[in-house]
């Protein structure tokens, strides 16, 4: 049975979610069928040998222009082989429709955005399924207001002997021009030898359909009419896709042209979509980034707001510890010149006389002074103390140069330079 069931009237668009496929067709398959107006087909019947299933419709193919009431190169068609459960010969259905009808219905329906895979014609369905019990026929109705479809079969020893396919005017002309119908196929049918005794007859009809096809009928015949419910078209409908699904049933209609270029319309659309997905997926991902971009700059900006707000403090800053530093050598220098003078006083001789007391470059210490010319030797005195002076128990000169001497008169001038051990100036 069908899982759901949708009427829409003929004005009505169809809905697109049901008839259109999209990715998810690759892995859950969709299959479109739609239903040839039975009033557009002939069928006819062949008995061939039993072949191979890939030499059948060549086989059926050489009786085309015999079984067609068209030229061949103006008809879509197709076959239906019959099961049957003995005999040397295979029963085949052919479907025959001229092409122009086809393609015309086609059309609407792609007008209506329905793309086909399957075109069938559903009376085909029910006949090939309805249970067989013995030698008969069998007459499927499908009333209409000014028309009726008539589908007969005409089954003996097993085999699906004749089919016909009629078009038949409403009320009792119909019943009589049916009547007149199978008086041809029955008249046929002995001539040909297969129809070997009265048949039984079936009426495939609901009650409604059949209670004046009935009485018409048993106007014509004495046989008793054994009356069979047909599949309504839901049930139909569900079987159609059954044996589709199923591989059961080979006859399509639907040109090969037709099936080749919906295929490639399908994966056209395919293409464009994924294109347009991975289009949307680009612009989204440009976005984002834009977005990232314009946050880490907004970021970035405050980041530079607050450097350049500290930037003033910070060279303050800067300049004032190069000032403290300046000024921290400056006492450093000052309390090195100190500790000079202090060590250069306290082991200046009495009998020596400091003229002269120089610190430059934190360093270097120059001495200059006078003594008596008897007293020189206290000035070398003086130099070798400086050269071992200390202070808080390390050595204060790291060299002590040798003192020049120049005598005028009684008096003698002297000079020499100290060198500060580095550290001693901090």
């Amino acid at each position: 049975a069908l899982s759901a069931e949708q009427r829409l009237v003929s004005s009505a668009p169809l809905p697109a979610k049901l008839i259109t496929k999209d990715w998810r067709t690759l892995w859950q398959k969709k299959l479109n069928i739609a239903w040839l107006p039975a009033e557009q087909v002939f069928l006819r019947i062949i008995h061939l040998p039993k072949c191979e299933p890939e030499e059948l419709r060549s086989m059926v193919e050489l009786q085309l222009e015999k079984l067609s009431p068209l030229p061949v190169n103006q008809i879509v068609w197709s076959f239906e082989v019959v099961p049957q459960s003995s005999g040397e010969l295979r029963t085949v259905i052919v479907i025959i429709a001229e092409r122009s009808l086809v393609e015309d219905f086609l059309g609407k329906l792609e007008s209506a955005g329905y793309l086909a895979d399957r075109l069938e014609l559903p009376f085909l369905h029910q006949l090939l399924t309805t249970p067989i019990d013995g030698d008969g026929v069998w007459i499927y109705l499908q009333p209409a207001e000014a028309r009726t479809l008539c589908l007969t079969a005409w089954w003996y020893g097993g085999t699906l002997q004749q089919v016909n396919l009629l078009n038949l005017p409403a009320g009792e002309a119909g019943a009589a021009a049916l009547g007149a119908q199978l008086n041809q196929i029955a008249w046929a049918g002995e001539i040909e030898g297969w129809l070997a005794s009265p048949p039984r007859w079936h009426l495939v009809a609901d009650h409604a359909g059949a209670a004046g096809w009935e009485s018409a009928l048993r106007q014509w015949t004495s046989e008793p009419i054994e009356l069979v419910p047909p599949l309504a078209t839901p049930a139909l409908a569900a079987l159609t896709a059954q044996r589709a699904a199923r591989s059961e049933s080979k006859a399509n209609l639907l040109p090969p042209e037709f099936s080749a270029r919906y295929q490639q319309q399908f994966i056209d659309r395919l293409w464009m979509r994924g294109l347009g997905a991975l289009t949307l997926v680009y612009m989204a991902a440009v976005l984002i980034y834009f977005g990232a971009l314009y946050v880490l700059k907004f970021k970035a900006s405050k980041v530079q707001d607050q450097v350049t707000g500290l930037s003033a403090a910070y060279t303050n800053a800067l300049q004032l510890k190069e000032r403290v530093r300046i000024l921290q050598e400056q006492v450093n220098l000052k309390f090195a010149a100190l500790d000079c003078w202090k060590v250069a006083s306290e082991l200046l001789p009495p009998e020596v006389t400091l003229t002269s007391f120089s610190f430059s470059k934190g360093v270097r210490l120059s001495l200059r002074g006078n003594a008596s010319r008897d007293d020189e030797s206290k000035i070398g005195e003086y130099n070798e103390a400086m050269s071992k002076a200390t202070l808080n128990g390390a050595t204060l000169f790291t060299q002590v140069n040798p003192y020049n001497i120049a005598v005028n008169g009684n008096t003698a001038a002297w000079s020499f330079e100290c060198t500060l051990q580095p550290g001693q100036n901090e």
